[in-house]
């Protein structure tokens, strides 16, 4: 199957009324031209009304004469256009281009999608901590940060995942030692029992590392040393410091494979990497005179925003210790990802509580020269998952919880969901279907959510058959793939001569809106838009199903119902996909 781009109807529309407004009044030219989908029409320009005044006339009176020249004109996908309202233009498109682009869809391996010719973007996203447990606190960052890779990359655009792991601190040191004097403690992979992770155990063993480091001054000496041990390349400490990295990506790739992201250790790029780049980097914010000397400290004093008592917020590039933190690192990383990386767009995909450090580290490279007019740099934040109480979502015992406890949560009440069904499934079919809807519905609950939004964990709405959820698509998909088994699973020709049902309109309608609905997301970074959009074309496809019989229609009508299956199925299916969730063929 070759690619060949269908452009959106709504794009084709859209660009024969504003030929129509230029011809109709020069001045506008380049107008928009206002177009959107309707309730009243297959679509509605509202260019009148937003022109009218400029045109010294009433928004009726324009309408009218655009409504002239394109009834005239007969262009394209434009059929009859009535002037409604106040001075709307509701436009009507033509049956036979209505099948001509359900057809194009089904013939291309893309859907019709083109690519946006994006080049490179970086994409920073989960970012969990070495010997720690991944938690619901980077369950977003995870999901959202996969999806926009994948959207992204479907477009057209290369990119690269950064997974911007926290690998690096004093906190190694006491944790090391504490290992080297207990060889007996267990923490390795291969010798923990089920349902225990390598980070689980190393957590365990740094609380006790934590406890005697303040309670022993020896001990706490030695760790102290250990730290110095291995920040000047120890052999010996740096050997069992890449041990416990190794071992922590294990644990977080047992997380990554069930969740089903793209992420892979190549795309693990920890705080250490920048540790050799960091001295460079502050040399080049105090060569540009950038950063300054502080009390002892050398940080950069924001030009654009102030702190809470009227002085500038800062960010802090080398202590007064010598030592650096968080903002020269983040600082050295924005460098390297540009300057090294050559990267045209930066995405940095967490909580909304980092806003204004992003803020003040794409103020500074600015004025640095790093990022410039040709490069984007944005901070793509989400909300907090709140538990019932409306409060971020915590164990009953308060404490926080672990990443895959919630998934096994969401896979056993999957698991009932699907075992009520009068589906007689064996237990190998339960279990998989059983994970896929699990995993689907957390995924699908986060992405739904509008990413700047708080959203309530709510297991018994996530995996619910009916409503906005991924197990109600996930249903759809599996119905629909059911017709087509039935039929054959058959090539089908789209007979564009047939007249169009209502509910097969709108369900033609809103499969040729899937490529807008991409562009949105790609314009946005709000992976909730393709949630709506693949909703509502389950919903269109259940009022055409009940509306319009499939295999017991006569031909030519029976193929072109059986086309409209085919491009739902691969769209449903394809969609999911792009948020990172499996389409299954039973369920």
């Amino acid at each position: 199957m070759s690619h060949h781009e269908v452009p959106p109807l709504l794009d084709r529309v859209a660009g024969i009324v504003s030929e129509a407004i230029s011809r109709v009044r020069p001045e506008f030219f380049g107008t928009d031209s206002v177009v959107r989908r309707s309730e009243h029409a297959d679509f509605q320009s509202n260019a009148a009304l937003a022109l009218a005044k400029r045109a010294r006339t009433r928004p009726v009176d324009l309408a009218a004469e655009l409504s002239t020249a394109l009834n005239n004109a007969h262009d394209g996908p434009v059929g009859l256009v009535e002037v409604s309202g106040p001075g709307f233009l509701n436009i009507a498109v033509p049956d036979h281009a209505i099948w001509q682009h359900v057809s194009g869809r089904l013939a291309d391996s893309r859907l019709g999608v083109g690519l946006v010719g994006e080049r490179r973007v970086v994409i920073d996203y989960s970012a969990p901590n070495i010997a720690k447990d991944m938690h619901v606190g980077h369950l977003r960052t995870t999901v959202i940060g996969d999806c926009l890779a994948r959207v992204l990359g479907f477009l057209g655009a290369d990119v690269l995942r950064q997974n911007h792991l926290g690998d690096w601190g004093t906190q190694f040191g006491m944790l090391i030692q504490y290992l080297d004097e207990h060889p007996d403690a267990v923490w390795h992979h291969n010798e923990l029992t089920s349902g225990t992770s390598t980070v689980s155990a190393l957590d365990g063993l740094y609380k006790s590392a934590r406890a005697l480091f303040d309670a022993d001054p020896e001990f706490a000496e030695r760790s102290r040393a250990r730290v110095v041990a291995l920040q000047s390349g120890d052999p010996a400490t740096l050997a069992r410091w890449e041990e416990i990295v190794a071992e922590s990506e294990k644990a977080f790739r047992d997380i990554y494979d069930r969740l089903g992201v793209l992420l892979t250790p190549e795309d693990s790029v920890g705080e250490s990497f920048y540790n050799p780049i960091l001295p460079d980097t502050v040399a080049e914010l105090v060569a540009a005179g950038i950063a300054v000397e502080s009390q002892g400290a050398l940080v950069v004093f924001s030009q654009e925003v102030k702190g809470p008592e009227g002085t500038p917020a800062l960010l802090m590039v080398r202590k007064a210790d010598g030592g650096y933190g968080y903002d020269t690192t983040d600082l050295a990383t924005i460098r390297y990802r540009l300057k090294d990386l050559g990267a045209d767009r930066l995405l940095y995909v967490t909580d909304s509580r980092q806003a204004l450090h992003f803020r003040l580290i794409f103020e500074s490279a600015r004025r640095a020269g790093w990022l410039t007019d040709d490069v984007s740099a944005e901070h793509v934040a989400y909300g907090t998952v709140l538990g019932p109480d409306g409060r971020p979502f915590k164990t009953r015992a308060g404490g926080t919880v672990r990443l895959m406890d919630l998934l096994d949560d969401a896979v056993q009440r999957a698991r009932a969901v699907v075992a009520d069904r009068e589906t007689v499934l064996s237990e190998t079919e339960l279990a998989q279907i059983a994970e896929q809807a699990g995993i689907g519905a957390v995924k699908y609950a986060d992405l739904s959510a509008s990413r700047v939004k708080d959203y309530t964990f709510d297991l018994e709405r996530m995996v619910s058959l009916t409503g906005n959820t991924s197990v109600y698509l996930q249903y759809a998909h599996t119905r629909i793939r059911s017709i087509l088994r039935k039929a054959g699973d058959q090539t089908v020709e789209i007979d564009h001569t047939i007249p169009l049902e209502p509910a097969e309109r709108a369900l033609a309608l809103e499969l040729d809106a899937y490529s807008t609905v991409l562009a949105e997301v790609h314009d946005t970074l709000e992976p909730h838009r393709l949630c709506s959009y693949l909703y509502e074309l389950a919903r269109d496809f259940t009022t055409f199903y009940e509306a319009c019989h499939v295999l017991s229609a006569d031909e030519p009508v029976r193929s072109n119902r059986l086309g409209l299956c085919q491009l739902t199925a691969r769209t449903l299916r394809h969609g999911l996909g792009l948020l990172g969730i499996t389409a299954p063929e039973h369920m």
